[in-house]
């Protein structure tokens, strides 16, 4: 097996999934309708058949029996399951992996650190920080090499691009917050939703009209905000503010109450917890 993956032509990667979860299956499909990987290079083991089955029906990737087999065809290889099983799965079959390989971690809560602990043998180890948008291909996917990984930049991002907005950020502080903001962000997105959704049905929308005016009114800002790119969030906010209007007197409420207050805690709250994941991890 090479050893300089990276300048290997992207048609002639084999790449492995371990684990066909959702996120698994939303990048399969992502890399086969981009063209990104042929479906014939995709190799990908799962715990239930069913899925495997279904992923081969539809795309023709190649389902490999065991995780062994899986890491024996591929150079890099995905690990795409729950945090919880990494550690159970990795570590009877660590031997089987090589120096050359690399390993591309989806779990959250497991350092590069911890990483290299369970695959001792391994030199190019990455951690991506996808979120549940990927399924529709508009996530924020964060990304760090591990030292002996820093030439693999330029193949994450072209992997990884097919589902949404790729981001390097050096694992630490910087990390972490990608995780919490994006990661995290869109269960706090949904949490105001329904804030919005529950105030227009307490002043007589039907739920069904009322969810769709919130999801409606939330897209529209951000597609305001793309369109824009180039105009800082602010400047957009003033274009829908009159002075002595009807949203700036609601806005002069939300800020009298401290909402940016009450959002930077919950971030800094999903960071501690993070951390605690982080260190669990570490001593195991």
């Amino acid at each position: 097996m090479a050893n300089d993956t990276a300048s290997v032509p992207r048609e002639w990667r084999k790449i492995g999934f371990i684990g066909t979860g959702h996120m698994g299956q939303a990048m399969i499909q992502a890399l086969i309708e981009s063209g990104r990987v042929p479906a014939n290079k995709i190799f990908a083991t799962n715990r239930s058949d069913g899925k495997l089955k279904k992923m081969h029906e539809q795309f023709g990737i190649n389902v490999v029996a065991t995780n062994e087999q899986l890491i024996d065809s591929c150079e890099v290889v995905i690990i795409a399951v729950k945090p919880q099983d990494l550690a159970p799965m990795l570590e009877p079959i660590a031997s089987t992996f090589l120096p050359s390989h690399i390993v591309i971690s989806l779990a959250a809560g497991f350092s590069l650190r911890s990483l290299q602990k369970l695959l001792p043998d391994v030199k190019a180890l990455i951690r991506v920080m996808p979120n549940t948008p990927a399924t529709i291909r508009r996530a924020v996917l964060g990304y760090c090499l591990g030292k002996d990984a820093a030439s693999y930049g330029p193949m994450v991002e072209d992997l990884f691009s097919p589902l949404g907005l790729v981001v390097p950020a050096p694992e630490g502080e910087l990390f972490q917050s990608l995780t919490v903001a994006c990661g995290s962000g869109t269960g706090f997105v949904f949490e105001m939703m329904q804030y919005w959704q529950e105030w227009m049905e307490e002043h007589g929308f039907e739920r069904d009209i009322a969810r769709q005016m919130v999801v409606q009114t939330f897209l529209g800002a951000a597609e305001l905000a793309v369109k824009a790119k180039d105009l800082p969030l602010h400047d957009l906010q003033d274009k829908v503010v009159s002075k002595k209007g009807v949203t700036a007197a609601g806005l002069q409420s939300m800020r009298e109450l401290e909402i940016e207050r009450a959002l930077r805690y919950s971030f800094e709250k999903a960071v501690l917890r993070d951390s605690e994941i982080e260190r669990t991890t570490a001593r195991d």
